[in-house]
């Protein structure tokens, strides 16, 4: 009997304490605690140029001769073009490896590079584009989405932060992700941020789970609330 005894109070012991941690899982503004994401966003990122200002301030220098050789001209523009694609300086290249056909409406095959990320691009000649003609207009299209982590971070805190005018959000934070990142053009990225809101879970305190998507054309993240 006394042992039996002993048996009952370790199993009462062991439920008061269970109990404690149930209790110590509460969040201290009232809601259900969440796990945070470890990349806390707590404010504009450092070297991120806007989008409006990404044409004057990331250029490529020097521009190719007026001499030289049209495929020269064309992946300076691609350096170009994924680098404002990026938002971030850093290093990039660029390889038509099969050259450019420059016929009317030809396209071509392109990678342009941000810091060790190939990009696919097709070039193609405008329509009306003379044979021997000096002016050569093209257009370059990214067949994939370039996801650059702290462009992700600084656009999270733009549309969710203390200067976006959103009372309902704080405690950015986002899944930690690659420099740099080739991604499909207007799908889900496949990672995630969120914001703490007094109303995340159906009304109770907690974490609103973002979903990161890319827009269809290359550029415009998108964040998509997960229900």
């Amino acid at each position: 009997m006394r042992n039996a005894k002993i048996l009952v109070g370790l199993v009462v012991a062991g439920l008061f304490t269970a109990g404690c941690g149930a209790s110590d899982a509460v969040d201290s503004a009232g809601g259900a605690a969440q796990k945070a994401l470890p990349v806390a966003v707590d404010g504009p990122q450092p070297g991120v140029v806007p989008q409006r200002e990404a044409g004057e301030k990331l250029k490529i220098t020097p521009l190719p001769a007026m001499d030289a050789p049209f495929v020269e001209k064309v992946e300076h523009n691609l350096r170009q073009a994924v680098l404002r694609s990026a938002r971030v300086p850093g290093e990039t290249s660029a390889k038509c490896t099969g050259g450019v056909d420059e016929k009317a409406g030809a396209v071509s095959r392109c990678v342009a590079t941000y810091e060790g990320v190939d990009v696919p691009y097709e070039v193609k000649i405008s329509d009306s584009a003379k044979e021997g003609s000096s002016l050569i207009f093209f257009e370059t299209t990214p067949k994939m989405g370039l996801l650059v982590a702290k462009t992700v971070y600084d656009s999270l805190n733009e549309q969710y932060g203390s200067e976006s005018g959103r009372t309902d959000a704080s405690k950015l934070a986002c899944e930690s992700m690659p420099v740099a990142k080739a991604v499909p053009l207007g799908k889900d990225t496949g990672y995630t941020c969120q914001y703490w809101s007094e109303f995340a879970n159906q009304g109770e305190p907690g974490y609103a789970t973002l979903r990161l998507t890319m827009g269809a054309e290359g550029y415009g993240l998108g964040f998509e609330t997960v229900e």
